[in-house]
């Protein structure tokens, strides 16, 4: 088997489908995999079964259902493992999203962590450069609240003079101030708000020559901003017994692919312009005839989704090595799905997750 070659664990989360984003044949809706509670509670029990140290709880404003609602009714429901809340930052009043935060947090008693989302208010689309100096108010208000501290802001989006509510200030207390806060986007101006104000650096899969540059650039953006930061990957994977198996899978996958009703999907997305996207179908577009971009990375997810739209794909050792390959190259997170997101789990569980050197992220 596979050694974890990293000198210090990583995080590695799951994938909890609250998006309209679970498929037995990619792009080809099933009913029984629709984002309902019951559905999305069955993934997040077997992630925590299976050892996962923290499970993304996408945001979508036109799909699957509310992340912070159904992170509370799941907090008595688990024990372990963190939760890791997708909020857009334009779609509620920062101090009271802060609020809702700690609230959550109060439940999980300490194990939320929050993946930040420079969203637009939905209808009310702003350009790039102003949705990201928006976000990073957001940023500054929500970690001053949820850090138990009285907020004094004066900015162009929000000018607040606010105590910290007394949940905020018992939850920092408790449990050492603001959750991390994870945050992605390649444009110059997500990585400037990312390098300013955020704990996590998520990128989406790419090949490893450029997954090097993306880590360079934005430590040295951090550094300038005196700070430091930590870095995550965000991909799909398909694991079997053998490579062979694994690809065979992928063309299972694609079995009922359609175009037309691939791009319908991928239109849904509130991100499917950004510059993160058009990278990801660039990468796409550069691969082999069989849609791989480098050795173990199929690019085929991509054609009825948007965002995240590449695969790990291999057999058991492959993927440990792909994964602590990557670790070498900075990334101290990963956030993995695959389709159906519950089999997947199960599979990557199984197969791949006690060969790696694995544990809740931790700043320092």
């Amino acid at each position: 088997m596979s050694a974890n070659t990293s000198a210090s664990p990583f995080e590695v989360s799951w994938f909890g489908s609250l998006c309209d984003d679970d498929y037995e044949f990619l792009g080809h809706r099933e009913p029984s995999l629709r984002s309902t509670f019951e559905h999305c509670r069955g993934i997040l029990q077997r992630a925590e079964e299976g050892g996962y140290d923290n499970i993304l709880l996408p945001s979508g404003y036109q799909l699957g259902i509310d992340t912070i609602a159904f992170a509370s009714a799941m907090a008595p429901l688990t024990s372990r493992i963190r939760m890791l809340m997708a909020v857009r930052c334009a779609e509620l009043f920062p101090p009271q999203l802060a609020r809702q935060l700690a609230t959550v947090q109060e439940m999980l008693q300490g194990r939320s962590t929050i993946n930040i989302i420079s969203s637009d208010l939905p209808g009310a689309p702003v350009d790039s450069a102003p949705r990201y100096a928006r976000s990073l108010e957001v940023m500054s208000i929500l970690r001053t609240l949820l850090n138990g501290e009285d907020l004094s802001h004066q900015g162009e989006f929000y000018n607040l003079e606010l105590e910290a509510p007394r949940v905020c200030k018992e939850t920092a207390a408790a449990y050492g101030g603001c959750p991390p806060f994870y945050f992605g986007g390649i444009s110059p101006a997500a990585r400037e708000t990312a390098a300013a104000a955020a704990d996590v650096f998520l990128m989406w899969p790419d090949v490893e020559k450029e997954v090097t540059g993306i880590v360079e650039d934005m430590r040295a953006r951090a550094t300038a901003h005196g700070r430091r930061l930590k870095f995550g990957y965000r991909v799909h994977v398909i694991v079997r017994e053998s490579e062979g198996e694994a690809m065979d899978y992928t063309r299972r996958l694609m079995r009922k692919f359609d175009a037309d009703k691939g791009a319908e999907i991928k239109g849904q997305s509130l991100d499917s312009k950004t510059e993160g996207v058009r990278r990801q179908d660039a990468m796409r577009a550069n691969a082999d005839a069989d849609g791989f971009a480098e050795d173990h990375l199929w690019t085929g997810i991509g054609r009825a989704r948007s965002g995240c739209s590449a695969a790990l794909v291999g057999d058991p050792d492959q993927i440990a090595a792909k994964i602590n390959r990557y670790a070498e190259l900075g990334m101290g997170a990963f956030i993995l799905s695959g389709y159906p997101h519950a089999t997947e789990c199960d599979l990557f569980a199984r197969y791949v997750l006690p060969q790696l050197n694995h544990g809740p992220l931790t700043l320092d």
